[in-house]
């Protein structure tokens, strides 16, 4: 399957307007890699000007509420992030599952809210140490997955993205032969829902993905790039994952 590349670093709760310039630096390492998709989801704050300074590389958010407008105080709907300039947003990320809550059918709600709003989705799935270590990774995040899965899914708008929760922002990351068994089993789960659709869905890996192991990670079969969080605040430590994605088409060529 030709599937693009697609690359996508989430800052979370980090960036000011002084780090703007490492916006339009990764915009230009997107702009030497056309055959990969770059993206940068950024803080609210930032989606504006971001959106100015981003390149070749697109603007994300990292969050949308699941309605239109209402008394939501400090919540923002898809339809004014795409106003702001982005053009993707990320939903289900296990730190809004965990510390906020967000149950599977809150995730479904707001991923048809972005697409309604004109905005593509990547949902995030998966599992805790704890299900990991108890042989029930591959069954709970498919089962969160299609519990998650908006109404409508198609691959022009949405992509996937396994993030294991114990790997966040650890460096520890599963073997490569344990996520090319999770990404099977996730785009297994989608077929069951999609059919011949879910072989088109791009599904990312997230969890520690760095300039070290991208190629590795990106050579696995089913996966079709990265949910990147710490290395992707620079350009510098941004670049490699990037070069590593666009090593990997040429490879396949």
């Amino acid at each position: 399957m030709g599937r693009r590349k697609l690359v996508v670093g989430n800052w979370k709760m980090n960036g000011m307007r002084a780090h703007l310039d490492e916006v339009e630096a990764i915009g230009a390492v997107a702009a030497a890699h056309p055959d990969v998709e770059v993206g940068l989801c950024l803080p609210a704050t930032l989606i504006m000007a971001g959106f100015e300074r981003r390149g070749a590389a697109f603007i994300g958010a990292q969050n949308c509420h699941m309605d239109f407008s209402g008394a939501y105080t400090g919540s923002l709907s898809a339809e004014m992030l795409a106003e702001a300039g982005a053009s993707w947003v990320i939903t289900g990320h296990s730190e809004r599952r965990e510390a906020r809550g967000e149950t599977n059918a809150d995730i479904a709600a707001k991923s048809v809210a972005a697409h309604n709003a004109g905005i593509n989705v990547i949902l995030c799935v998966g599992e805790t140490l704890a299900v990991r270590d108890a042989g029930r990774a591959e069954q709970v995040v498919a089962d969160q997955l299609l519990a998650s899965l908006p109404e409508g899914a198609a691959a022009d708008w949405l992509a996937v993205a396994y993030e294991p929760i114990w790997a966040i922002g650890t460096g520890r990351i599963p073997t490569i032969e344990a996520v090319a068994t999770m990404h099977a089993a996730l785009r297994a789960a989608l077929a069951s829902r999609i059919g011949a659709e879910a072989d088109k869905v791009r599904m990312l890996y997230g969890g520690s993905m760095n300039g070290d192991n991208a190629a590795d990670l990106m050579g696995i079969a089913d996966v079709d790039g990265g949910l990147v969080g710490g290395a992707s605040l620079t350009a510098a430590k941004f670049a490699p994952i990037i070069e590593a994605a666009d090593s990997k088409l040429a490879a396949a060529a």
